[in-house]
């Protein structure tokens, strides 16, 4: 995959101005996108258009592609272009939808770079993201076709059968095809969308992560209700899950889908988690007992209390049943000094001098702030930056950086 040579030429001049405005151009592009075609805000998170979070990824992810493609030194993108495709098939994104995003994309591009904008630059970018979206509409399908999924009609109603509260602020769903047939194959650590219709007449999708191993009868999401702050609104989709979604409510569900999931390896495994992070770790941990019961594995969870540590219950169930497992928590509250002990601390997680076993695969999931500090203290103790896989809640917009040489 690679640029013409009068598009490469381009783009080596030009990468450096576009990335520099890529903020702005996001924030002029997707207002003249939704308003042209409504229909996508049914598609889209809402919220991460609100907060910046989706324009930032959007931005970032084109310009990396772009670097990619003119410098050979530039990080492997198609780790990036693997995730982004298990975001868009979670979500039931369209090949079609990709020609919508590139006319009003490169329409933004022209707008906010103004006479730098000649028709030489707009076709070496047109170029550039139509580079991306054929490799990501190629993986989309590939995806699609593996789970059996009809991208015409990605979504499958499930019902809800039973409902556990895990904490104040968080709930278990557990969900069988409103159909009668067998839930998709998935493997732990992978998430799901479900997309609800919302009071003010509008469609959103949320992803969650599904917090048990596959038993081929039933999925179980794990939703943490998410409260405003700093004048940001209380989430929608999660609010309205927590207050409607009872055994006898039917939900719209995707295929299960993404890429950080528990490879079958005998390597010592290291699961590090904060908060509502942990429901990938407890999928890891119970597929464990039921695949490989003998592994060794390490896991390390920061919290604010015993009382909103979701599925520890569930955990402590998944860890008995492997026979080299220890869990070591952190809880940020006082309130941990009552039951402190040598798997229970108070304060912040502290990984400089926690025994980890040799050469372990590493899996990170929780706030940007905490996977960037644990990743750190993680590669300042030898750990190469390759076995220490992550994933973000919500759109990625955070490219761990290669260590030094």
């Amino acid at each position: 995959m690679q640029l013409s040579p009068t598009s490469e030429a381009v783009v080596r001049q030009t990468a450096d101005v576009v990335a520099a405005r890529a903020k702005e151009i996001t924030r002029l592009f997707y207002p003249q996108m939704f308003a042209a075609h409504p229909d996508l805000l049914r598609v889209f998170n809402r919220a991460h258009q609100v907060q910046g979070d989706q324009p930032r990824a959007l931005a970032a992810s084109i310009v990396a592609f772009a670097v990619s493609l003119v410098d050979p030194s530039a990080p492997d993108f198609r780790p990036v272009m693997r995730r982004i495709a298990h975001k868009h098939v979670s979500l039931g994104v369209r090949a079609r939808q990709y020609t919508i995003v590139g006319h009003h994309l490169l329409d933004a591009v022209g707008s906010v770079l103004g006479g730098t904008m000649t028709p030489e630059v707009r076709a070496a970018w047109d170029e550039v993201y139509w580079l991306f979206g054929c490799s990501l509409i190629a993986e989309e399908a590939k995806l699609y076709a593996l789970s059996g999924t009809d991208p015409e009609h990605p979504w499958r109603p499930h019902r809800v059968i039973e409902r556990i509260q895990e904490t104040a602020d968080v709930i278990t769903l557990v969900l069988e095809p409103a159909d009668g047939s067998r839930v998709a194959a998935h493997r732990p650590g992978q998430y799901v969308a479900l997309a609800v219709d919302l009071p003010d007449g509008s469609r959103q999708p949320r992803q969650y992560t599904l917090s048990a191993a596959p038993d081929h009868e039933t999925l179980r999401v794990t939703v943490k209700r998410v409260r405003g702050a700093d004048g940001a609104p209380d989430g929608q989709v999660s609010t309205w899950l927590h207050e409607h979604a009872t055994p006898g409510v039917v939900l719209d569900v995707s295929q299960p889908t993404g890429d950080v999931v528990l490879e079958r390896s005998d390597d010592p495994l290291v699961l590090i988690s904060a908060g509502i992070g942990v429901t990938p770790v407890a999928a890891i941990v119970d597929g464990l007992r039921h695949s490989h019961p003998e592994r060794t594995v390490r896991l390390f969870h920061a919290d604010r209390t015993a009382a909103s540590h979701a599925l520890l219950g569930a955990l402590q169930d998944s860890l008995r049943e492997l026979s080299d497992a220890r869990a070591t928590t952190w809880y940020t509250s006082g309130a941990a000094h009552d039951h402190e002990s040598d798997s229970v601390r108070s304060g912040r997680m502290d990984l400089a001098d926690e025994e980890l076993p040799d050469q372990p695969q590493v899996v990170l999931c929780g706030p940007l702030g905490f996977m960037r500090d644990m990743r750190r203290v993680l590669i300042g103790r030898g750990i190469p930056a390759n076995r220490i896989d992550y994933e973000v809640f919500g759109p990625d917009t955070w490219a761990p950086p290669r260590p030094a040489a």
